[in-house]
């Protein structure tokens, strides 16, 4: 009964804004136009740079707070968990300080000596990137975290009694059994992409568009309840149609 008020009635009511005409104009127009294909493409674009970008940040953190000492994990655990402790509204204006054209990023770098104008990492791709990457990389570092914890510590003693390199041991046996770690952190973060709309829409300043921000705009400054329906029922589906390729790949992955 609370699945059904809490989740499925809004799924259901949102699909029946998109299609209460009775037409599926709303789709055809989300789906057959240039500019809202461009849309779905950039937020496809970003959410793709983001989890890499994640996973190639995260990873080596989460590889390291599992295998160091009690108490460099708990300082790494800090810092990793701290930002889940602040209110993403907040850490966006923190950004939005830090990476202005008088923010402190671009006046240590003049200060520096480093440049002479100032770099432009507000309202633009960059700045989109750094802000969701600053939100979403605990959510790679955890799983990977879980992943490497969960490995037998008998496997590397084996492999370092056999004169195995450390390269050989990460590449042989800690990178294929983290795998299912790697798949989940990225599954989370790109799923969590997809619909990210603060950070585009602050740290974008209405240049950066992804569907999120569109459905925003759609609802509040056209007022077209409609085709925000339509928008949101494509990006639900999308989403989903991740999440089920992810788990069917990672059912493939786990069999023996």
């Amino acid at each position: 009964m609370l699945l059904f008020a809490f989740f499925l009635f809004p799924v259901v009511r949102m699909l029946g804004f998109s299609i209460e005409d009775g037409s599926l104009d709303w789709y055809a127009k989300a789906l057959g136009e240039e500019l809202y294909l461009r849309v779905f493409w950039n937020t496809f674009e970003i959410a793709l740079l983001v989890t890499v970008i994640c996973l190639l940040v995260g990873y080596p953190l989460g590889f390291l707070i599992a295998t160091t000492t009690p108490g460099w994990a708990t300082l790494g655990f800090i810092f990793v968990l701290l930002p889940l402790w602040t209110s993403v509204l907040v850490r966006t204006y923190a950004w939005m300080v830090l990476l202005g054209r008088n923010g402190v990023f671009n006046r240590w770098l003049i200060e520096a000596g480093v440049i002479a104008d100032p770099i432009p990492m507000l309202n633009n791709f960059t700045g989109v990137l750094i802000g969701m990457v600053h939100v979403l990389l605990p959510y790679m570092v955890l799983p990977v975290y879980g992943a490497v914890r969960r490995l037998d510590p008998a496997l590397v003693a084996a492999a370092e009694g056999l004169g195995a390199s450390s390269w050989s041991i990460f590449w042989r046996i800690y990178l294929p059994l983290t795998l299912p770690g790697i798949f989940a952190g990225a599954t989370i973060v790109f799923v969590l992409s997809l619909g990210f709309f603060i950070t585009p829409a602050l740290l974008g300043g209405g240049k950066v568009m992804m569907l999120a921000v569109l459905i925003e705009q759609q609802i509040h400054q056209t007022l077209n309840w409609p085709f925000a329906a339509a928008l949101s029922a494509v990006l639900l589906a999308l989403t989903l149609g991740v999440y089920s390729l992810a788990q069917a790949f990672t059912r493939q992955e786990a069999r023996p």
